[in-house]
C-alpha cells in the first residue's frame, strides 16, 4: 500500500505545470484521502532555510496533481538550486509517470534548478511481524531483504524500474538512513479494526507496559502549544512546546543524536496547527506531576505519524513512552486513519547491529515494515550537480 493513496486519474496527454496559490494546494491535499505533511503548503513555512513553492499539474483547466518543491541554493552558485520534494509529489504513480515528471523537469530547469530529487510516496515490499520476528531469530537472516517471504508492490516495481530507465539516480543508503528521509518504515493499519484488536495485534511487552503505566498511574494530557506572551526582543513559545523540547534535548544527550533547536518546533506547531487545527499535536506524559515522556503527532487525512518523542532518563519503570504512544494510537484510529505510521527503521536484522533495538522496538506494535521506492535525483545541469555532490560529500552530507 503506497504512503498516500495516489490521486486516481488518467495522465493527461499534454500535461501543464505551473505555480499554484497555498490555497489551491491546500484544497487538493484536503481533496486527497491521505497525503505527507511534508506535502503539505504549511512544511514549506517550516523549512525556513529553504525557498518553497507549490506547483500543481493542469489537465486543461483541472487541477490533477500537486507538490510542494524546496529550492536549496548551491553554495557559491546561489541562482542554481536542488529542487526537493519530499514523499512527493502527489500524483497518480500507477501510470505513465513520463508523462508527470517530464513536464516537472522542463519547469524547473528554465527557474535554475540544477536537479531534482523527490521520494515517491509508492512502496515496493511489505513484511508482517511475523515474518520479522522470525528473521531476527534466525542467524543466517541478516537483513529485511533477506527474508524469504514478503508481499512485493507490482507498482513499486514499475515506478523503481521507470525512473532508473529515464535516467534518475537512486539516494537511499543501504543503511536505511540518509540525508532525506527513511525508505524503511514501521507502520501499524489501523482501518477495520478495534481497540481490542490492536492490542491483540502487540506482543506481551507492550501489552504489559501499557498496563504498567495505567497501574502506575501515569496521565497523558494534550499540550496546549500556543504561544503565550514573550519578554522585549523574545520570541513567544507555549510552556507546553519549551517542556517538550527541554525533555527532547535530555533524550539527545543521552542517545547521542543533535536536537533541533526550540524554535524549529514553535514553527511547526504554529505553522501546521494554523493551517489545520487537527495537524499537529503534543501528547505529554506525567507521573506525580513529572514529564516522563512526550510525543508529537502529525496527521494529514487518514494517515497519522508519529514524528518526535522524548523520554526522561528517570522513571524509565512507569512506561511513559508506551502510555504516550497508546494515546496517540488511539486517537489516530478514533479519528477514522487507515495507518498510525512510526517512521524510520533501518533494514538490518543482524544481531550484533545496534541499529537491530529499533526494529525490534516498533515489531512489538504489531504492524509491518514497509520498504518505499526510496529517494531519487535527476541531474538537469551535470556539471553543477557534480560539483554539489562533491561538496556534500566533503561536508558530510
Amino acid at each position: 500500500m503506497a504512503y498516500s493513496e495516489p490521486v486516481r486519474t488518467t495522465a493527461p496527454t499534454r500535461p501543464t505545470v505551473r505555480q499554484i496559490s497555498a490555497a489551491e494546494h491546500l484544497a487538493f491535499v484536503r481533496a486527497q484521502r491521505s497525503v505527507s505533511f511534508l506535502q503539505t503548503p504549511a512544511w514549506g513555512r517550516v523549512k525556513t532555510e529553504w525557498r518553497s513553492e507549490s506547483l500543481g499539474w493542469f489537465d486543461g483547466g483541472r487541477l490533477v496533481g500537486a507538490g510542494l518543491v524546496l529550492h536549496r541554493p548551491v553554495p557559491r552558485l546561489e541562482r542554481f538550486t536542488l529542487a526537493y520534494l519530499p514523499e512527493g509529489p502527489v500524483i497518480d504513480w500507477t501510470g505513465d509517470i513520463d508523462a508527470w515528471l517530464d513536464p516537472l523537469a522542463a519547469y524547473l530547469k528554465a527557474r535554475g534548478a540544477f536537479a531534482i530529487r523527490l521520494g515517491p510516496p509508492v512502496c515496493t515490499d511489505v513484511w508482517s511481524a511475523d515474518e520479522i520476528k522470525e528473521g531476527i531469530a534466525d542467524p543466517g537472516t541478516r537483513r529485511l531483504t533477506g527474508l524469504p517471504t514478503r508481499w512485493t508492490d507490482p507498482v513499486g516495481a514499475h515506478v523503481t524500474d521507470r525512473l532508473r530507465d529515464a535516467g534518475w539516480l537512486p539516494q537511499s543508503p543501504e543503511d536505511g538512513f540518509g540525508v532525506g528521509h527513511p525508505q524503511f518504515k514501521y507502520e501499524v493499519p489501523l482501518a477495520g479494526r478495534t481497540e481490542d484488536d490492536l492490542l491483540k495485534g502487540m506482543n506481551q511487552l507492550w501489552r504489559r507496559n501499557i498496563r504498567k503505566a495505567a497501574k502506575e498511574g501515569v496521565e497523558v494530557t494534550l499540550g496546549d502549544a500556543t504561544p503565550g506572551y514573550a519578554a522585549a526582543g523574545e520570541a513567544a513559545v507555549a510552556d507546553d512546546v519549551k517542556a517538550f523540547h527541554d525533555l527532547y534535548v535530555h533524550t539527545a544527550e543521552r542517545d547521542r543524536f543533535t536536537p533541533r533547536p526550540l524554535r524549529y518546533f514553535a514553527t511547526m506547531f504554529a505553522v501546521l496547527g494554523a493551517e489545520d487545527p487537527e495537524r499537529i499535536k503534543l501528547y505529554l506524559a506525567r507521573h506525580r506531576g513529572d514529564l516522563v515522556a512526550a510525543t508529537v503527532m502529525v496527521r494529514v487525512g487518514t494517515h497519522a505519524v508519529y514524528a518526535y518523542g522524548a523520554s526522561s532518563t528517570g522513571k524509565r519503570e512507569v512506561r511513559g513512552s508506551n502510555a504516550c504512544q497508546w494515546a496517540m494510537i488511539r486517537d489516530a484510529l478514533a479519528a477514522d486513519c487507515d495507518v498510525y505510521d512510526l517512521r524510520g527503521i533501518t533494514p538490518t536484522l543482524d544481531a550484533d547491529d545496534p541499529h537491530v533495538g529499533l526494529i525490534k522496538f516498533k515489531v512489538g506494535t504489531g504492524g509491518r515494515a514497509v520498504r518505499y521506492v526510496g529517494e531519487w535525483d535527476l541531474p538537469l545541469r551535470p556539471l553543477v550537480y557534480r560539483t554539489f555532490d562533491l561538496y556534500m560529500k566533503r561536508r558530510g552530507r
